[in-house]
């Protein structure tokens, strides 16, 4: 996952800044979302251009699209208990209302992700475990702490009808593996694409791809659409993971990190008070 936040002005915070309130304050925003949206594209041209070619050269797997599943074996297992995932992801989306977007978590993301068209229930976020989430999802937890490298892990459910525009993920040195949860009929109405390939989801089955191309994705049928989402270092030799170590390690001190990282943690307080509150009014 790369995501990124920007602050937006909304009415309440426009009227606050009348003449008797003093019209620094707004300034100061506006200055500050301006500096933010120079350094993010800086900072992303900078990854992409120069540090693109050398993880590609770092890689260990392929650097195709599409990456073959069994070049990292340990996503495999997870096909074994698929079942056992989407049994957790069942009594999560019991309260599908208390989760929330993906714009809702970083809303830099607006573009991606409109109202509740592509919700997202976190586990891992920005490298950090979601505890309040994690509990909802003991096993699901259990697996993905058994794969090593592992960054951002989500349930990531697409509305029907939906189609999550083309964009690019920031870093080469890292993977995106969707393990299929809930695909609707026989899978051909829901597909991605990367670069020039496009592919369908089935349930059960674990899917990698290079998230550096340019990629999009359809929901075209009448059903939500679900998949287990993870972020995973790419295989690469030493000097890949040292310079991927470091870029990382710089990164957790951005309004890039710290903002949607501040958002996950209060999002899933709210889960879990509508669980909760569920309870209790069953009872």
């Amino acid at each position: 996952m790369t995501s990124m936040v920007q602050q937006n002005t909304g009415p309440e915070e426009a009227r606050s800044t009348s003449p008797a309130n003093g019209a620094e304050p707004s300034l100061w925003r506006r200055l500050q979302k301006y500096r933010r949206k120079r350094v993010k594209k800086f900072g992303k041209r900078l990854i992409r251009v120069t540090l693109s070619d050398f993880f590609q050269k770092q890689s260990l797997v392929s650097t195709e699209p599409f990456v073959d599943p069994a070049e990292i074996p340990q996503l495999m297992e997870l096909e074994k208990h698929w079942r056992v995932v989407r049994a957790e992801l069942e009594e999560i989306l019991k309260f599908r209302e208390a989760i929330p977007g993906f714009q809702d978590i970083s809303p830099d993301q607006r573009h991606l992700a409109t109202e509740k068209n592509w919700r997202t229930f976190v586990l891992y976020g920005f490298g950090r475990k979601i505890e309040e989430n994690c509990k909802q999802a003991p096993e699901t937890t259990r697996l993905m702490e058994q794969i090593p490298g592992i960054r951002t892990v989500w349930f990531s459910i697409l509305a029907p009808h939906y189609h999550i525009p083309e964009h690019r993920g920031v870093s080469r040195a890292m993977l995106v593996s969707h393990l299929a949860l809930i695909i609707p009929g026989d899978g051909s109405e829901c597909r991605i694409r990367v670069h020039d390939q496009t592919r369908n989801w089935r349930e059960g089955k674990v899917l990698i791809f290079d998230d550096n191309y340019l990629h999009e994705v359809w929901n075209d049928s009448g059903k939500e659409r679900v998949v287990l989402f993870m972020n995973l270092d790419r295989p690469m030799r030493f000097w890949g993971r040292q310079v991927h170590a470091l870029f990382l390690f710089l990164l957790q001190f951005s309004a890039f990190y710290k903002e949607p990282a501040a958002n996950l943690k209060k999002f899933a307080h709210r889960f879990a008070a509508a669980k909760n509150d569920s309870s209790t009014t069953d009872v």
